[in-house]
């Protein structure tokens, strides 16, 4: 049996301009955390002949062509990895449609496993790339490749998005006390609904690719955040990343109206009035988790508590998709 793993993500700055309709025409920059709550694939070679999947649904059919489940199907299409007698699980820590990447951690812990199955290697980048290609290329989801790339290559990461399609990525470059900082002070609560992310960045793609002017501008700024986000970070003011949170979201908020609602606005305000120097919805919008940069940790999640949201605590992962058991 083949046990792959897959790091969810959060984005620290500069998310949404990692859309293709974005970065293709004006170039995109972003900082990601692959954290310690995980997707996990598993894949093994049944008695009988056919594809048996168990994920939140039970899937036995004879061939490709027959997979309901769209990223299962395109992957085992590839020309290397069809295998017609195969049976594929997956768990995963949290609940997907929440703003953390799941789509993107499920595909790369499925390259991956799929890979391993079939004794091949793949590299970070090239499960990245790999992964993009089925959700982006073939599946035309209106996504970024933020979570692919953090999935595969894990750890705290500012990556560049080319014109040419080509991605560049380094490790953020901060010191001890602020890595500690960090995984004290940015906290994880959960709305308790979830939501489509493609159906929030449909809308963000097509006023991009129209190239309508506040859309354009709103990313424009998002992007010059993501780059003050690394600054305040390497520089080692986690307080001034605290405030540029808060500008991140303020604008967010603008680029769809189902990026925020009534109970998210509540919560937030509530925060900022208990402990939180800034925050956001994490991903898409429209529900999933907030994120909270705090400069009184103690008294935000009591706070929090006792407005009914339940905390997610996390450790930074710096080892991105790997295979855990062969």
């Amino acid at each position: 049996m083949i046990i792959a793993r897959s790091p969810l993500r959060i984005s620290l700055g500069g998310g949404g301009t990692d859309l293709p309709s974005y970065y293709r025409e004006h170039e995109g920059f972003l900082i990601a955390a692959a954290i310690d709550k995980y997707v996990y694939v598993t894949i093994n070679r049944p008695f009988n002949e056919g594809i048996y999947l168990k994920y939140s649904e039970i899937e036995h059919v004879k061939t490709v062509d027959e997979v309901s489940h769209n990223i299962i199907r395109e992957a085992l299409k590839l020309e290397n990895l069809n295998t017609p007698q195969v049976e594929i699980s997956s768990i995963a820590d949290l609940p997907s449609g929440t703003g953390l990447g799941s789509s993107g951690s499920f595909t790369t812990a499925l390259l991956k496993a799929l890979y391993a199955y079939r004794h091949r290697h793949i590299n970070p980048e090239e499960l990245a790339e790999l992964a993009c290609s089925i959700e982006i290329d073939r599946l035309q989801e209106p996504i970024g490749k933020q979570d692919q790339y953090i999935a595969s290559v894990g750890g705290i990461t500012c990556f560049a998005f080319h014109k040419d399609n080509s991605v560049t990525f380094a490790p953020l470059k901060i010191s001890r006390e602020t890595f500690h900082a960090l995984e004290d002070n940015l906290l994880l609560f959960f709305t308790g609904f979830s939501r489509s992310a493609s159906e929030i960045l449909k809308d963000q793609h097509v006023k991009s690719q129209k190239n309508d002017t506040d859309m354009l501008n709103n990313l424009h700024f998002v992007k010059e955040i993501g780059y003050l986000s690394k600054d305040a970070l390497e520089s080692g003011n986690t307080d001034k990343f605290g405030e540029l949170m808060h500008q991140h979201w303020e604008h967010k908020k603008k680029r769809s109206g189902g990026m925020s609602n009534q109970n998210i606005d509540a919560w937030y305000e509530t925060a900022l009035k208990n402990g939180a120097i800034g925050g956001k919805v994490v991903g898409a919008g429209g529900g999933g988790f907030l994120m909270f940069m705090a400069h009184d940790a103690a008294k935000l999640r009591n706070a929090m508590k006792k407005s009914g949201l339940q905390e997610v605590r996390f450790k930074f992962d710096f080892e991105g998709t790997k295979v855990i058991h062969t």
